[in-house]
C-alpha cells in the first residue's frame, strides 16, 4: 500500500435503478408487506416497513424468518433497515441498508439506490457484501418487473 492510500476497514456497495412509476408508488411497493411478499419475499413479509413496526421477511431460497428492524421511514424519500448479517461477516453481527427513492424526469420516474454497509473487510466479509449486493440486485430487477409489467421474477426462480 502507498502512502496516499487508506487502508480498507469496512466494506459497503449501492446498487440503483430506474422505475417508471412516481416515486411514492415505488416506495409503498417496498414498504407494503403485501407488495414485498409478491415480487420479493418469496416466503412472505411481515409489517410495514416504518419505524416501530415489527417485521419479518422469509424466503424460499433461504427459510426462516429473518427479523428486520426499521432504523428511519420517509415516507417517498427513505427507508433504512438493520438486520441480521452473515456469521463472521462484521463485529456487530448486523448491517444497515438504506432505500433511497429519488423522482427523476419530473416525477414520472424513480431513482432506486439501495446501499448495505458494515461488512469487515475479511474473507467472510467480502463473500457476505458480494452475496447481499446480488440480493439487493435482483430485489431491484424484481420491483421494476413487478411495478411496472406485474411480473413475479422471483416466481419459480430459487426453488
Amino acid at each position: 500500500m502507498s502512502e496516499n492510500e487508506t487502508p480498507l476497514n469496512a466494506l459497503s456497495f449501492t446498487v440503483s435503478g430506474r422505475i417508471a412509476r412516481p416515486a411514492a408508488e415505488v416506495c409503498e411497493a417496498v414498504a407494503d408487506p403485501a407488495q414485498l411478499s409478491r415480487y420479493f419475499t418469496t416466503g412472505g413479509a411481515r409489517g410495514r416497513l416504518e419505524a416501530g413496526a415489527d417485521v419479518t421477511w422469509d424466503f424460499a431460497d433461504f427459510p426462516g424468518r429473518f427479523p428486520v428492524e426499521v432504523v428511519e421511514s420517509v415516507p417517498h424519500e427513505r427507508i433504512v433497515i438493520e438486520w441480521a448479517a452473515a456469521p463472521g461477516s462484521n463485529p456487530s453481527g448486523r448491517t444497515r441498508t438504506t432505500f433511497a427513492f429519488a423522482p427523476i424526469d419530473n416525477g414520472a420516474r424513480t431513482l432506486v439506490t439501495i446501499t448495505e454497509e458494515s461488512w469487515s473487510a475479511t474473507d467472510a466479509g467480502a463473500k457476505s457484501a458480494f452475496g447481499n449486493c446480488e440480493g439487493w440486485t435482483g430485489m431491484l430487477a424484481a420491483l421494476k418487473a413487478w411495478i411496472e409489467h406485474g411480473i413475479n421474477l422471483r416466481d419459480g426462480f430459487y426453488a
